[in-house]
């Protein structure tokens, strides 16, 4: 029969842990130790022999359990309570300007802003690395997760579990659920570090902190995540003592709890601010620990984010403002050529690897744009990824600019592109032939075709593979990627931890239907898509209700276009100039006869009046079987209603379909506003009908 613990050895337990956890607070955290690794290591010592002769003490959260088990066989998917959304994008002040404009007039309408009022906004910068969910119960950790697909992640517990960084147990008492977001990153000197490791050990170095980050908490074995050097960066928490109604109060709670925060975050009470910080940032990046493209901007109070809500998989109340990509010139080692499905003859161009910004440049083959002139052993820039409207961060970098001024041998001869082309295809034609690829203002063919994708609302064209179509010549412009077949995209890559395999048939005919399926969408999706400079999704509606036929554009004179309410000479302008553009039209011609035919949505009903709906505002989730989303909004809105995109207390109904989202719904209970299903809805709307006979 075994002995009870003495209470000796239990009150020395948990003041081991509570002196271990600590110093590694300090370590981890605040970079400011005050004990030696020896002296640590001897604390350690003592808590593992403790716990070894009294095993019925050995907790989950002891600085012990940080790696155990066995190697798992494979991640479970994990749904987030909350969704991870996604953020959007700007790349100057001017688009940052007119974000802080757009959020500012919601919130004046939703009269919670006065007039003019400035909105109190929190900067940080954006992390180049993986992002994750933290769960903890009580105080104490019991579960994490990446962000997957914004829906639903994988679970990565055990490897999370190993962070030093991360807390086990939080060091304030905090009962109930708290859900931490942040960024797992890789230090640059870490980073640095563990390749050298690597390639001592003949193994596979990595390209970039980012991938090693990545690839290293995805490990099946949590003892090879442990021996990686992983930090995590704390940035969003759900939950928590519910007077903090500021963001930043409740950044500065994590701190007290013991997370490592960005030393560089700041608040700001006006966009001029935020603009600083922006330059600031951009001239230290190169200083910073970690890998960053840019900084994050949101907005500080939670009254105004509950009312700004969500658009598609972004909050209206948070935006990334990018870097402009980082220049290194490198070397032109030799020049291929691709023949394409036209007989277009393109130059790829073999470049000497180099370092940008923490990233090695060209991992493979980088097509080029440069002149038939271009000559072998020639210099070239070559850059991170250029900050593209719409485009993921998480880019590949690609080649840039021919430099023949620092050419190492100006004598190397041209490399002449070779008249040759499939038996099947037209004859071969030079680039200087070729149809122009369309231009529209910061987009190159890959954040072009990730733009479409996003607001035609293809599923599964993935930025990878946006990468991969592009590099190889199969993709150049919006319109060759409803050309594409089932084959072209079996044949892609696609990385899974630190392994490749081909995306194989099953994904690619359903990222094949997905694009087939898009070919129909609405003609207000279509004109977000062709990324109009200045021309906002509200606009891209307005844009859709006067001009259902596209075509009508191409002649339209900017005079008629700036006459629109919201448009004025700017923006009337730029959709003129767009839309005047031959590659433009050209483009726009080969989607049309690829089969793409957006959706002309029916001319509005006559309003009803005197119904019980009037003045009521309403919140739609989930998918309605009678009538979509957009059908619904108008027919609430001929009554008199009004819809907006997110629950407050100023909300009368919340309408749930199948498959509601959770955000809305807690949204709902926590300001006790009526959820009703979609029979009661259609009820109502014939109460009103009725209420007008």
């Amino acid at each position: 029969m075994s002995r009870p613990p003495s209470t000796d050895a239990q009150r020395r337990l948990e003041e081991l842990r509570r002196e271990i956890r600590e110093h590694d607070y300090r370590y981890y955290v605040l970079d400011a130790p005050i004990i030696s690794d020896a002296q640590y290591d001897r604390l350690m010592r003592e808590l593992e022999e403790l716990e070894r002769a009294h095993p019925e003490l050995v907790t989950p959260d002891s600085p012990t359990q940080r790696v155990g088990g066995a190697p798992s066989e494979a991640f479970r998917r994990v749904p987030h309570r909350v969704p991870m959304l996604s953020l959007a994008n700007v790349f100057d002040e001017e688009e940052a300007a007119s974000w802080y404009r757009s959020i500012r007039k919601r919130l004046e309408e939703e009269e919670l802003l006065a007039p003019g009022a400035p909105i109190a906004l929190y900067c940080e910068p954006k992390f180049d690395g993986l992002a994750v969910e933290l769960v903890f119960e009580d105080g104490r950790f019991v579960s994490g997760s990446t962000r997957g697909d914004g829906e639903v992640g994988e679970d990565v517990t055990p490897n999370l579990r190993t962070i030093r960084s991360i807390p086990l147990q939080l060091r304030e008492e905090v009962p109930g659920r708290v859900e931490v977001r942040g960024e797992v990153v890789m230090h640059k000197s870490d980073f640095a570090e563990l390749n050298r490791r690597q390639e001592e050990a003949g193994d596979r170095t990595f390209a970039n902190p980012r991938n090693a980050a990545a690839g290293s908490l995805r490990q099946l074995d949590p003892r090879i995540t442990a021996s990686r050097p992983l930090v995590f960066y704390a940035y969003e928490v759900l939950g928590g003592p519910a007077e903090l109604s500021l963001h930043s109060e409740r950044m500065e709670w994590l701190a007290r709890l013991g997370f490592r925060l960005a030393a560089d975050r700041r608040r700001a009470e006006s966009m001029e601010e935020v603009y600083s910080y922006w330059r600031t940032m951009l001239e230290r990046r190169n200083e910073l620990p970690y890998l960053v493209d840019g900084i994050v901007v949101k907005v500080d109070d939670d009254r105004f984010r509950n009312a700004l809500g969500q658009v598609a998989r972004s909050p209206r109340w948070a935006i990334a403002c990018k870097f402009p990509p980082q220049e290194e010139v490198t070397v032109v080692r030799n020049i291929e050529v691709n023949v394409g499905r036209t007989g277009v003859l393109t130059p790829v161009a073999i470049l000497e690897p180099v370092h940008v910004g923490g990233v090695v440049v060209p991992a493979p083959p980088c097509t080029t744009r440069t002149s038939l002139g271009a000559r072998t052993c020639a210099s070239a820039t070559a850059s991170s990824c250029a900050a593209p409207a719409t485009s993921s961060p998480r880019s590949s970098p690609s080649s840039r600019t021919p430099a023949p001024e620092t050419r190492s041998n100006s004598s190397s001869p041209p490399n002449a592109l070779r008249a040759v082309a499939p038996s099947s295809a037209s004859p071969a034609r030079p680039p200087g032939f070729a149809r122009t690829p369309p231009a529209p203002p910061r987009s190159r063919p890959a954040s072009c075709t990730m733009r479409l994708g996003s607001a035609m609302d293809i599923r599964g064209l993935g930025e990878e593979l946006v990468r991969q179509l592009v590099q190889r010549g199969l993709v150049r412009d919006f319109a060759d990627l409803y050309e594409l077949t089932a084959e072209q995209i079996a044949d892609l890559d696609r990385v899974v931890g630190e392994k490749t395999y081909k995306v194989g048939m099953k994904i690619a005919r359903k990222v094949v239907k997905e694009i087939e399926e898009s070919k129909t969408r609405s003609l207000n999706r279509f004109y977000t898509a062709l990324g109009i400079r200045l021309v906002s999704e509200t606009m891209a509606r307005e844009l859709a209700s006067r001009f259902p036929d596209v075509r009508q554009l191409f002649e339209t004179p900017p005079e008629a276009l700036e006459a629109i309410p919201g448009f004025g000479e700017v923006r009337g302008r730029a959709v003129s100039d767009f839309f005047s553009k031959s590659e433009n039209r050209r483009v726009i011609e080969r989607l049309f006869a690829a089969g793409v035919h957006p959706a002309v949505e029916a001319p509005s009903l006559p309003r009803i009046e005197g119904s019980p709906l009037s003045g009521k505002a309403f919140v739609l989730t989930g998918e309605l079987s009678s009538m979509t989303r957009d059908q619904a909004k108008a027919e609430i809105e001929r009554r008199g209603g009004r819809v907006t995109g997110s629950v407050s207390s100023k909300t009368d109904y919340v309408v749930a379909g199948r498959d509601p989202g959770t955000n809305k719904l807690t949204g709902a209970q926590k300001h006790g506003v009526p959820v009703i299903d979609e029979e009661t809805f259609l009820k109502m709307l014939e109460e009103g009908e009725e209420a007008s006979e």
